[in-house]
């Protein structure tokens, strides 16, 4: 059996002093009077801290987190983010992908997403991969863990204001393909990281995978026993077929959040992946942040199999 941990959308606070001016963008500054506003009531940096702390109590293999570490790209932003996972865990425990706001606006690789890059190394060698200026780190990348593929796809790019889509891109799509074909060749549970929702209709227009068809297309040909993202800030479970077996698509609440009239409260999933008679089977526990109690507590738990 292998363990894996799921969380999103930490949206890190509180923002560092000069956010809206130094280096001024007018997205970020517009960000950072919504987050001064209104979002730095709904997410708590404590609250992500117990939820860090109960993964780390529950010692799985492996941790997925799927974007939104910050909040509006400020340079300061990501120093403090790689303090935090520093002491959340080490590169080869975690493994990260970028989500929009971790690309909110344009942002030197040296200045952003840098700070992050050992958790976005894979260990398995990719002919086929994707570098930005934003994101230089090459993408997809695998992490191969036991029986386990984790795949991991960078769908955050620089949007125009009041848009949060994502875009994964030819390239992108092409190399995930051959990867899950090859993987699931070689015997791997194929485990798919990406922030935006994967599959068409999940989020709204202006907040949605702008290559969502072509991506569902490649899941449905190719295969994956779990895709992974955040993004919606909800508990999400989406199953579709493929020529190898149901491609289950799940994503989690935002891991910060600790009042919102429109979202769940915090939360996390644990998966427990296993083979049993020719099938890849996981069961899934999710853990939620109880504000009375101020720990986190089991809140359901279910079965899924390809």
């Amino acid at each position: 059996m292998f363990t894996l941990a799921h969380l999103s959308d930490l949206h890190l606070g509180p923002l560092p002093a000069g956010s809206a001016h130094r280096h001024f963008a007018l997205k970020r500054a517009l960000g950072v009077m919504n987050w001064r506003i209104n979002r730095h009531r709904v997410h708590s940096p404590a609250v992500a801290m117990a939820i860090a702390e109960d993964i780390q109590r529950s010692a799985p293999d492996h941790v997925a987190l799927t974007g939104d570490i910050v909040n509006v790209a400020a340079r300061e932003e990501f120093v403090g983010a790689s303090r935090w996972m520093a002491d959340f865990g080490p590169p080869d425990w975690i493994s990260f992908v970028p989500g929009n706001h971790d690309c909110y606006v344009r942002v030197a690789w040296q200045h952003g997403l840098w700070h992050l890059d050992p958790y976005m190394q894979g260990d398995m060698r990719v002919p086929l991969t994707q570098e930005t200026l934003q994101v230089a780190s090459p993408f997809p990348y695998v992490r191969l863990r036991r029986n386990v593929a984790l795949i991991g796809v960078s769908s955050g790019v620089p949007q125009p204001l009041h848009r949060a889509c994502g875009q994964l891109g030819r390239t992108q799509l092409e190399s995930l393909a051959h990867l899950l074909s090859d993987l699931r060749e070689r015997g791997y549970a194929r485990v798919v990281m990406i922030h935006h929702p994967p599959l068409p209709g999940l989020a709204k227009p202006a907040k949605a995978l702008i290559d969502a068809p072509l991506l569902r297309g490649v899941l449905e040909e190719q295969g994956a026993e779990l895709v992974l993202h955040g993004h919606n800030h909800e508990h999400m479970l989406n199953t579709i077929g493929s020529r190898f077996g149901a491609v289950h698509v799940l994503g989690v609440p935002s891991a910060s959040v600790i009042a919102d009239d429109q979202h769940p409260v915090a939360a996390w999933n644990l998966y427990r992946i296993q083979r049993q008679a020719g099938k890849w089977l996981t069961d899934v526990s999710i853990r939620s942040y109880d504000a009375a109690s101020r720990q986190v507590v089991p809140l359901t738990e279910f079965a899924l199999s390809s």
